[in-house]
């Protein structure tokens, strides 16, 4: 019944460090590397215990919280916070080390089995739909705090989000809900082994819902599957795709008199706006034992997607337009790389080294002034952009003593491309061949296990970005160097029982080389920001039949140096003050299990100068679940039980300051299914 309890305790809140093993019991240095699996990059150092902060969630807990889009896991983790713009399509941003443009923008790094999925130049630097997973095909996700991975390099600087998806196996999961506002979704996942040394996973998703808002219906449908065999006792091969295509209309934002008058209504201008996209990747991976402890990974990977969105907000002056963004995106990788586990001289060591390359071409159109989404006017923008990439990391750690087990970690990025028009423009936006950019990231971390249940980590780690948006592609700008971020920071875990478990991390961001404008074309690395907080978890089963978890993360953010001396001591805007979930399950009968959940996120500022700022927000959520017989769980939920008026996400717009309404009061009916 423990083991149970806490399997659910660790539903309700993620203690990162929950997962590492206790010093001594790392595995022996020489036994063989798993070859049940084609193992993706990196996965030998994860399954160690690391010095980063990181928040890590298996597949039974992914399927525990009942979530439509793998995003909706980040309301666990400390220190983050989801900014939903309530956009049909379009990617949500969210808030991390004091980062507040990860998934729309490029603060926050998301690879799924070892591919990034970030976009280099989709609406903005870094750009991520999460959309395109099924949650349920999903392994583990693991989410790191700020740049300290040295196998993943541009848009991680506030974390990296790292995702993989289930390998072999054999397994039928069902889970299908609907509810309010006509939300269905369901979704599936196959595990096969279809003949001798073979494996095959599938998964599909199917999401429709018709909004709370007028003109905000929506649907997305996902398929993916791998197909691995062996080849001999010491190679697998396996092939894998991905397909996902999305249809959504959007009802924009609402200003401050129409969210007073209607926080559910939609502003008089706004045109048939909305965003449709296909996404396809295919990808085939190899892997070779060499040695009982000496494993060599390679894959090949393409991607080819189409998304356009229309988009009306205020341009100034009380008037609107609708604009149009297209993103035809073509990408191709590849990739080697060596792990290993030895002992010399009676050291324990783990590292992996490897090289990879990775090309991304963009035809971009940009219009404004639409009238429902036909234009009337020559395009701003209509170009091809190429952003190519080669880059060489490596890890190592080494458990010399259980008070002293140092990690070290060290990433290259060299960056070339080149940008062209397709057609006539009017605008004037740089575009020529990219200026070449090359980062060398340092990564430290120590581990110390001080007593039974008690260990410490520490370590400093360095990121890197690339100068935003057109910048890079203007020859004027050949002087500029990529803006980096140190990260510094400092944690504790306590786990003096099996029923009690404290995690504690302190950490501070320096950020330096912000790209400013001298005059026309003339630019400079001159702009500083610090960023610095702190992050907790606690988790307590009091009794088996109760279990009490909590997750805080508080962020302090100023701008060191800026263009504008006046903005020197302000905050970053868009960053909450703090984020905080608290949640309490009671087993009551045998079967039937309550959560109550309570979620609230901190104000943050609007604009540059502070001058304006968003209020906080609280909601509650309940949950009931009965599991019916072994292998079906049937559940109830209501999200916003309060009916509470809010809006997640705000902003300075055209002279505006425009709403993003969050969800009114929720009702979803679910059954979840194992064979």
């Amino acid at each position: 019944m423990i083991n149970f309890q806490l399997r659910a305790l660790a539903a309700a809140v993620s203690l990162a460090p929950a997962q590492m093993a206790l010093a001594g019991e790392t595995e022996p240095a020489q036994a063989a590397l798993p070859m049940s699996e084609i193992v993706v990059k990196g996965q030998i150092l994860d399954r160690a215990n690391t010095a980063f902060s990181a928040s890590s969630f298996d597949a039974d807990t992914l399927r525990e919280q009942k979530i439509s889009q793998p995003e909706q896991i980040f309301d666990q983790v400390p220190g983050m916070s989801i900014r939903d713009y309530g956009l049909g399509g379009v990617a949500n941003s969210f808030t991390i080390r004091g980062f507040g443009d990860g998934g729309h923008g490029g603060d926050l790094g998301v690879v799924i089995d070892g591919v990034p999925l970030n976009e280099a130049m989709s609406h903005a630097d870094g750009y991520v739909d999460l959309n395109v997973i099924v949650p349920l095909e999903v392994s583990d996700m693991t989410v790191f705090k700020g740049p300290v991975s040295s196998l993943y390099g541009n848009y991680n600087r506030g974390g990296l989000v790292k995702i993989d998806t289930r390998k072999g196996g054999q397994y039928t999961n069902l889970d299908l809900s609907g509810g309010s506002d006509g939300l269905v979704d369901v979704q599936g996942a196959l595990g096969l082994e279809p003949g001798e040394n073979q494996e095959l996973n599938l998964a599909l998703q199917h999401y429709q819902s018709d909004g709370y808002r007028p003109q905000s219906d929506g649907r997305r449908d996902t398929l993916s599957g791998r197909w691995g065999v062996g080849l001999g006792e010491r190679t697998r091969v396996a092939l894998s795709g991905r397909w996902h295509d999305a249809d959504n209309d959007s009802a924009s934002y609402l200003t401050e008199a129409d969210y007073r008058r209607n926080p559910y209504g939609i502003n008089a201008n706004v045109q048939n706006d909305g965003a449709e996209k296909t996404f396809a990747t295919l990808r085939g991976d190899v892997s070779h034992q060499l040695s009982p402890s000496l494993q060599l990974l390679g894959f090949l990977y393409g991607t080819e997607q189409d998304f356009t969105r229309w988009f009306t907000r205020p341009v100034g002056g009380g008037q609107w337009r609708q604009r149009e963004e297209a993103y035809d995106r073509e990408v191709s990788g590849a990739g080697l790389s060596l792990s290993g586990q030895h002992t010399p001289v009676g050291v324990p060591l783990l590292w992996i080294a490897g090289l990879e390359t990775y090309r991304e071409a963009t035809d971009y159109l940009y219009s404004d002034g639409l009238d429902h989404r036909r234009p009337v006017a020559p395009p701003i923008n209509d170009r091809r952009t190429e952003l190519d990439s080669v880059s060489a990391f490596g890890e190592l750690r080494a458990d010399w003593h259980p008070l002293l087990q140092p990690s070290l970690g060290l990433r290259y990025d060299r960056f070339d491309g080149d940008c062209a028009p397709l057609g006539p423009e009017t605008g004037d936006n740089p575009c020529s061949e990219l200026n070449d950019l090359d980062n060398v990231s340092p990564k430290l971390g120590l581990r110390s296990r001080w007593a039974s249940g008690l260990e410490f980590r520490a370590s400093w780690s360095e990121g890197f970005a690339l100068p935003p948006g057109w910048v890079k592609y203007q020859p004027e700008a050949s002087n500029l160097d990529p803006l980096t971020f140190g990260q510094l920071e400092a944690g504790i875990n306590w786990a003096p029982s099996e029923t009690f478990e404290l995690d504690l991390a302190l950490f501070q961001v320096d950020s330096d080389g912000e790209v400013r404008t001298l005059d026309t074309g003339v630019y400079e690395n001159y702009g500083e920001t610090e960023r610095r907080g702190l992050e907790l978890s606690v988790a307590w089963q009091p009794v088996p039949q109760v279990s009490l978890s909590a997750i805080y993360g508080s962020t302090d953010t100023e701008v060191v140096k800026n263009a504008d001396p006046n903005l020197e001591g302000k905050e970053v805007g868009g960053v909450s003050d703090y984020s905080a979930t608290v949640q309490a399950g009671w087993l009551f009968l045998p079967e039937w299990r309550v959560n109550l959940i309570w979620r609230a996120v901190g104000g943050y500022a609007l604009n540059a100068d502070n001058s304006a700022y968003a209020d906080s927000y609280d909601v509650m959520d309940i949950e009931l679940d009965w599991r019916l017989r072994p292998g079906w769980n049937l559940y109830a939920r209501v999200d916003n039980l309060a009916d509470e008026e809010y809006a997640p996400t705000r902003f300075m717009f055209g002279g505006e300051n425009l709403f993003a309404t969050g969800a009114p009061r929720q009702v979803r009916l679910g059954v979840q299914i194992s064979l």
